[in-house]
Formats: structure tokens, C-alpha cells, sequence
């Protein structure tokens, strides 16, 4: 009979020396966006004989970085990384974990119109059609369809074949820890995946002689895809164009209320110590530890600093210095109108003829990237999201809106310039314990892939600072919760056998604060 209480103090004890932690380091993360907050979750995760503290900074007032919203007419709207794809895992077990509600986004919709506005007319118009009966809005989703494949042909299938022999590539980044390495550099890892080859040439140079598509699907949905996804042109490194189209495959979806609850989640259930409104100006390491000091006037010793932010157009001030490839941002200015768009500036004669999305190809003399519609909310009454390159000035605005009730700006650097072959920053800037998750985003810039380098971020900090043992498998620590159930429920029959009652609901309570313990790092 005491055999059963012996085994489960055994276990709980286990357990609590994992919580304890005992090495008193601290870690600080730059950044509070998905690379950021995905570190700090990921270390908790996977992390068993540390619990080191982990404090986040975030210059903004607001975590999220990148992933943002914006409010107009009082509702609020994607501003940043809009959309996630189907095989995106970590998003997707993120949305789990905090119990996140999914949604598909309207351009995700069978009967969502685009038009390709080369600057005289629609090169290309799709069935523009609404209707309440859902098996209407599918035979217009297959007209629309067949319209396609006339102008493209099969040139469709080959580029479709070619976004899923990437992505599927791309998955062995899910497989488990038991078996995929830590990495130290992203050329490493993109090799091991076979897609470093890809970072090599550009998306047109892959198109035209790999894939063999044809030059009109190239000039025209291939380029319009680029320009609204990373507001560049194929001219873009391979793999970023690969993962662009992928982006604008079948299945794509969003986090309702606003994908910046992910970040924001991640650092809720991370026993993180956040710093909002506070940014790093410089980091020196001094030997044993990191100092960084804040714009505030403040300073913090890190035994391990990760810089989860783009470093291309940061003010960070590193001593020693610290060397990484030049990189230029792509900017993008996200326009955000309440109005209604001019059918007269597209030789239209109503408003209603317009395509939700309007895309345009290369072409210097054309002002916007894309005019999407966010909410209609009546014929004459809309909100609209326009891309591109330069901020839009009110005269153009006034040229392209006939009501403009309502207009937001903003000017992201929202992803690096993309041109091969890329040249890659390293993960581990210093050769010590500074780390850099955005060295993985010249491969491609989404929510995914900064989640993705975060986790490998947090397992080579749990390797090379805490040693290779601190890293369990999430294997091994499912099989000790299952031993833990198994010896708890045998002690609470054994015990009730005995009449014990209240010596059994004393151990039932001890096994549920293991099982609340482990629930912590999911």
C-alpha cells in the first residue's frame, strides 16, 4: 500500500525540480511580435530542468509587432500579416492552445472577384457575383475557373504542382525533436529541407526554366500574386515566391478579432516579465552576461539576449559590434479608406462593376499595388485596403475615391527587399548567447516562418546554454504524465480498498497540480 504514495512523491518531486528551475539566468528577447513571443513559449515548452526568467521588450505600446490591426468606422481591421495558410502548424496549434477562434477571410471565398488592372483596362475580370444561395456563388467560383485555364492552361497545374512540392518540403520543419536538428544557421537549415536552393535564383529565373510556365500566367498572375503579398516583383528570390503563391492557394485564414492575439497569448501563458514602450538601444556584453539599456534609461543583465526584431533599420548599438549581410526593407504603405472607389478611374460606369480585388502588374506608371475590399457595408458605402510602394497623396486618393469618409495611413517595413541569391545573417551573431530570429526571414518573410526560426532559436539556446540534456523530448515528458496518471489513479483505488478516503483525495489533488504544471508548457 505505501508502495503507491512512494511512487507518486517520486514523480511529483521530478516535477517540482523542473519547476524550480535553480540556474537563476535570465533570458531577454527583443521583439514582442511571433518570433518573439514564440521563443518565449517554445523555451517554456520545451524546457524541463530550467525555468529561467524571461523578460520581453516591445518599443510599441502594443505587442504584435508586425502582426497589427487598425480601426476604422469603429471596426477593426487586419493591418499587418493578414493571412495564414492551411499547413502553417504552429499558427495553427497556437490557435488551438489558446483557444483562438479561425475564420476564413472574404478573399477566401469561392465568389470573391479579381480584376488585373493593367493601367488602360481589366486584362483579366472574373465573374463578379453575390448571391445567398450558396450553389450559385459555386457554379461562379467554376465559370471562373474556366476562364483561368482558357487564358493560362495548363501552366496552372504546373505552378500549383510547384507551390506543393514546397510546401511539403517546408513540413519537415513539424517533424519531431527527436529527430530534427538544431540548427545553427539558416543556410544549415534550409538545406537540410531542400530549400536552399531556391534562395539562389530568382521566382522568374524557377518559373521559366525549372517549372517551364508560361510567360502570360507569369506577367500576370504570378507577378500580381508577388506585388500584393511582398510588393515586389518575380524578380524575387525563389522561395519567397514560392511561398507568396502559397499564400494565395485554397484554405487560407485568420484569427477572429485579429491575428495579434497570438503573439499576445503566447506571452500570457510564457510567465514572461513584459517590458511595453521600452527600446533596447544598445547591448554589450561584458563577459558573463549581457547589459542592455533602454531608451528610459534603464539597464538589464541578460545571460542570453535574442533580437527578435528586423535589425536592418533598428538603431540597436552592439559592443562589440556585430556583423550581418546589408538587407533593405521593402516598404509597403497600407492605405485604409471608408468610402467608395471612383468606377470613372477604371472606365467603369458603377461601382458595383468593380472586382473586390483589384491587382496590378510591373508596370512604373501604375500607383497602387492592389484596392481590396475589406466590408461592404452598403452599394455606396465601404472600407478598402490599397498597397503601395510610395504613400498615396490625397489628390491621387481623390482621383481614385469618389466618397472618402475616413482614410488611415501606415508605412510598414514590412519584408526585406528579396533578391538572389540571399545572403544569410547568422542565428548566433556573437558566437556567445546572442541570437538573431529574423536571420531566417530572407528565405520568406511570414507568421510561419518567424515561428518556425523561433523554435529553433529556443531549442539551440536550451542546447548550447543549458546543455543538451535540458532539452527533453515532448515524447519523454508525455510518457512521465502518463506514468504519473497511471500511478495516481492505482493509489487513489488502492487507497479507497482501504477506506482512506481522505488520504486519497490528498493524493488526487497532489497528481492534478502535476497535471496543471505540465498543461503550462502544452
Amino acid at each position: 500500500m505505501f508502495l503507491f504514495p512512494l511512487k507518486i512523491f517520486s514523480l511529483l518531486a521530478l516535477f517540482s525540480f523542473t519547476a524550480a528551475g535553480g540556474d537563476g539566468a535570465t533570458v531577454c528577447i527583443i521583439g514582442s511580435g511571433i518570433g518573439g513571443s514564440s521563443v518565449a513559449h517554445f523555451l517554456r515548452r520545451y524546457s524541463t530542468n530550467h525555468h529561467p526568467k524571461i523578460l520581453i521588450f516591445e518599443r510599441q505600446a502594443a505587442v504584435g509587432g508586425r502582426i497589427a490591426s487598425v480601426t476604422i468606422g469603429g471596426e477593426a481591421f487586419e493591418a499587418g500579416a493578414s493571412i495564414l495558410h492551411p499547413k502553417n502548424y504552429h499558427a495553427w496549434n497556437c490557435t488551438n492552445l489558446l483557444n483562438l477562434t479561425r475564420k476564413r477571410p472574404s478573399s477566401s471565398e469561392g465568389s470573391f472577384s479579381l480584376g488585373i488592372w493593367d493601367g488602360d483596362g481589366f486584362v483579366v475580370k472574373t465573374l463578379n457575383l453575390k448571391s445567398s444561395w450558396g450553389i450559385v456563388n459555386k457554379i461562379a467560383s467554376f465559370f471562373n475557373g474556366i476562364c483561368l485555364f482558357m487564358r493560362y492552361g495548363f501552366s496552372l497545374v504546373k505552378m500549383e504542382g510547384f507551390v506543393d512540392e514546397t510546401v511539403n518540403k517546408f513540413l519537415k520543419y513539424y517533424e519531431g525533436v527527436e529527430t530534427r536538428p538544431v540548427f545553427e544557421s539558416a543556410d544549415e537549415m534550409l538545406k537540410w529541407a531542400g530549400l536552399f536552393n531556391l534562395t539562389g535564383k530568382s521566382l522568374k529565373e524557377e518559373l521559366v526554366d525549372g517549372v517551364k510556365l508560361a510567360p502570360l500566367l507569369i506577367k500576370e498572375l504570378v507577378t500580381v500574386t508577388t506585388r500584393v503579398n511582398y510588393g515586389q516583383s518575380v524578380d524575387i528570390s525563389g522561395l519567397a515566391g514560392a511561398v507568396s503563391l502559397a499564400g494565395s492557394g485554397r484554405g487560407v485564414w485568420a484569427v477572429e478579432g485579429g491575428n495579434w492575439q497570438m503573439a499576445a497569448g503566447l506571452i500570457n501563458i510564457s510567465d514572461v516579465e513584459l517590458h511595453l514602450h521600452e527600446e533596447i538601444d544598445s547591448i554589450s556584453y561584458l563577459g558573463a552576461y549581457y547589459e542592455l539599456n533602454s531608451t528610459k534609461g534603464n539597464a538589464y543583465s541578460c545571460e542570453v539576449t535574442v533580437v527578435a526584431t528586423p535589425l536592418d533599420e533598428s538603431s540597436i548599438q552592439f559592443s562589440p559590434p556585430v556583423s550581418v549581410p546589408a538587407r533593405q526593407l521593402q516598404h509597403t504603405h497600407a492605405t485604409f479608406v471608408r468610402g467608395l472607389v471612383n468606377p470613372v478611374y477604371f472606365g467603369l460606369k458603377a461601382a458595383s462593376e468593380i472586382p473586390e480585388l483589384v491587382a496590378t502588374i510591373e508596370d512604373p506608371r501604375l500607383p497602387f499595388t492592389s484596392i481590396s475590399i475589406l466590408k461592404c457595408y452598403n452599394e455606396t458605402d465601404m472600407t478598402y485596403k490599397v498597397f503601395s510602394r510610395q504613400a498615396m497623396t490625397d489628390a491621387l486618393l481623390d482621383s481614385i475615391f469618389s466618397v472618402r469618409k475616413e482614410t488611415v495611413r501606415i508605412n510598414w517595413g514590412a519584408y526585406p527587399h528579396y533578391k538572389a541569391p540571399e545572403k544569410f545573417a547568422p542565428f548566433i551573431l556573437d558566437g556567445k548567447h546572442l541570437y538573431y530570429v529574423n536571420a531566417f526571414e530572407n528565405a520568406a518573410s511570414t507568421v510561419e516562418t518567424s515561428a518556425v526560426a523561433a523554435e529553433n532559436i529556443a531549442r539551440l539556446i536550451l542546447s548550447r546554454f543549458f546543455g543538451k540534456n535540458s532539452l527533453m523530448s515532448i515524447r519523454h515528458r508525455e510518457n512521465l504524465l502518463f506514468q504519473c496518471r497511471g500511478v495516481a489513479f492505482r493509489c487513489v483505488i488502492r487507497m479507497h480498498d482501504t477506506e482512506n478516503i481522505r488520504v486519497s483525495f490528498s493524493f488526487f489533488f497532489c497528481f492534478v497540480n502535476v497535471v496543471l504544471y505540465i498543461a503550462e508548457f502544452p
